[in-house]
């Protein structure tokens, strides 16, 4: 298969099929520091560009074969709303999806165009990039192509916000000495406060960059992201390193921490020892907590 890959088990929206939209060579109007698919020249098109039909054929022989996937996720080698005929691919496969949810990953660059925004429109769940609310700073870590104004992606995203009934999720990623420092997470969370996502995924460096960067520890990941209280915050820890120091809570300390911020069972795994782990368990059979269920990752918060 050209265009299809997986299914994968993803810790941010469950199991997986992937759909690259360029598969031949990286299509991005983004050259972020971060990026694991390597440096590349900035661009506003997909060369060589599938047909939806080749597309929708290969998605469509594969669910034939597998009873269960989460997701049907677009993405790209590079920026998938840049692909012309996205606005049929998303009609065709919710034409033919089963119980599986469409989901796109997008660096968020067009989404003041209203023309995609009544595309994205059509998906059930949408993931949008936000690294940070500085134009300096957005520049130098996502170095866009020239015409692309930060100012202008975060109205679009407040405009879309408005007018979509599904999932939003805004992923962040934090990257040593660039973009994080509390003044920075300040600067994103008023940003936020109007964009109103259900979800934000917030990590840092896990694969090999295409620059020389460095990612920041997992205790201050965490740490940045309690700035957004209030919001239902994903952690992605690195693969490499957990948390060392496992925190012991008694029930009180739960339900004062979930009542302020609902945490992942990742995060749960990753931060307490294993009785507060079962502490956890034995509430939420009494009933005392609650599992939500947000973009195929469930988050326990007080009831």
């Amino acid at each position: 298969m050209k265009y299809v890959f997986g299914p994968v088990n993803s810790r941010r929206f469950g199991l997986s099929l992937g759909i690259d939209l360029s598969p031949d060579k990286k299509s991005c109007n983004f050259d972020c520091l971060y990026c694991e698919l390597g440096k590349g020249k900035n661009t506003n098109k997909i060369q060589n560009e599938p047909e939806v039909s080749e597309v929708i054929n290969e998605v469509s022989n594969v669910l034939k074969k597998i009873n269960k996937v989460d997701v049907l996720t677009v993405t790209s080698n590079g920026e998938p709303t840049l692909y012309s005929k996205l606005d049929l691919l998303i009609e065709r496969l919710n034409e033919i999806k089963r119980k599986e949810k469409t989901l796109i990953l997008s660096n968020g660059s067009t989404i003041s165009s209203p023309v995609v925004r009544q595309i994205l429109f059509k998906f059930d769940i949408v993931k949008l990039s936000l690294d940070t609310a500085n134009e300096k700073t957005f520049f130098k870590l996502d170095r866009p192509l020239k015409d692309i104004k930060l100012r202008e992606i975060i109205e679009g995203m407040i405009s879309f916000r408005k007018i979509y009934k599904g999932e939003l999720i805004i992923e962040i990623l934090i990257v040593e000495g660039i973009n994080d420092t509390i003044e920075e997470m300040i600067l994103l969370k008023d940003v936020l406060n109007e964009i109103k996502p259900d979800r934000i995924d917030i990590g840092t460096i896990d694969r090999p960059p295409a620059y020389n960067i460095e990612p920041i520890s997992s205790e201050k990941l965490f740490n940045l992201s309690e700035v957004f209280l209030g919001f239902n915050i994903n952690v992605i820890y690195r693969n490499s390193e957990n948390i060392k120091r496992k925190i012991t809570l008694n029930e009180e300390d739960v339900l004062n921490t979930l009542r302020k911020r609902p945490l992942t069972i990742s995060d749960i795994q990753t931060l307490y020892d294993n009785k507060t782990q079962k502490l956890i368990e034995t509430m939420l059979d009494k009933k005392i907590l609650k599992i939500k269920n947000v973009g195929n990752v469930s988050f326990i918060f007080a009831r």
